[in-house]
């Protein structure tokens, strides 16, 4: 698991070479647009739902002792939970919309590295737009899932502490496993594409690692995020395909 997790990290290594090298930047251009929009509209959002959150939270203290200092932290909880929820939404919606757009980038990658000049499964860009909401909402519905009883752990004192590192580890997976689909959605069924990421669990978490913590750097981290995350869980997915077979390699080109 670990030995993966850290494949997953340094695949982002020479992500913008190649990015270039192959001219993929033209692919980008619209789901830049979409993520910078989603976040956008996303934020401001939560930024009047988190005081509202925070004041239904603050109900649970009967008391007058107290009152003003729980309901600071119950503005701060509830400001998290608001932050949690958006970042999920945020990604789903920015994946299932982007399909048709990284599709075509993985296959260019795919060309790249092994020397393979088609699809093994032929999909429209509707289809590519259905598989994409289609997963994505089962995605969240798993995440949130998973979500909601961490914050609960979050409550408590001492062993909620390990809360943030478990939803970061949760929206991690969740995020490098819609990086990968790009590149499934060729190979495997829908079903078959999960079960793929269930084995393959590490890789998904270290390239959703990368991810989460691009999305701490204000504006820049918005735009690029999709770009470098999708083209480092191309690399590394399709190299694993390669081991398994799936992919049938060009004998003559040299492999780097």
């Amino acid at each position: 698991m670990i030995k993966n997790i850290l494949k997953g990290i340094k695949a982002y290594a020479g992500t913008f070479k190649l990015i270039n090298k192959l001219g993929l930047w033209k692919y980008f251009g619209v789901p830049m647009a979409i993520s910078f929009f989603t976040a956008v509209s996303i934020g401001f959002s939560a930024w009047g739902l988190s005081d509202n959150l925070g004041a239904f939270i603050s109900k649970i203290w009967f008391w007058k002792w107290g009152a003003e200092t729980f309901r600071t932290i119950s503005d701060f909880i509830g400001a998290l939970i608001i932050i949690a929820l958006g970042i999920i939404l945020y990604r789903h919606i920015v994946m299932a919309l982007s399909a048709p757009f990284m599709s075509p980038v993985s296959e260019k990658i795919e060309k790249h590295l092994f020397g393979t000049d088609h699809s093994h499964r032929n999909t429209s860009n509707a289809e590519q737009l259905w598989r994409g909401g289609r997963l994505n909402v089962r995605n969240l519905i798993m995440e949130l899932l998973l979500t909601i009883p961490i914050i609960l752990i979050g409550f408590i004192p001492v062993i909620g502490i390990i809360s943030s590192v478990l939803l970061f580890l949760v929206q991690s997976y969740y995020a490098g496993f819609g990086n990968m689909d790009y590149t499934l959605e060729r190979h495997y069924t829908y079903s078959e594409s999960i079960q793929f990421v269930r084995r393959n669990r590490g890789l998904a978490i270290g390239n959703g690692i990368v991810f989460m913590l691009m999305l701490l750097i204000p504006i820049i981290g918005i735009i690029l995020v999709l770009p470098l995350s999708v083209t480092a869980a191309s690399t590394e997915t399709l190299r694993v395909l390669e081991i398994s077979k799936r992919i049938p390699v060009n004998k003559d080109l040299e492999l780097n």
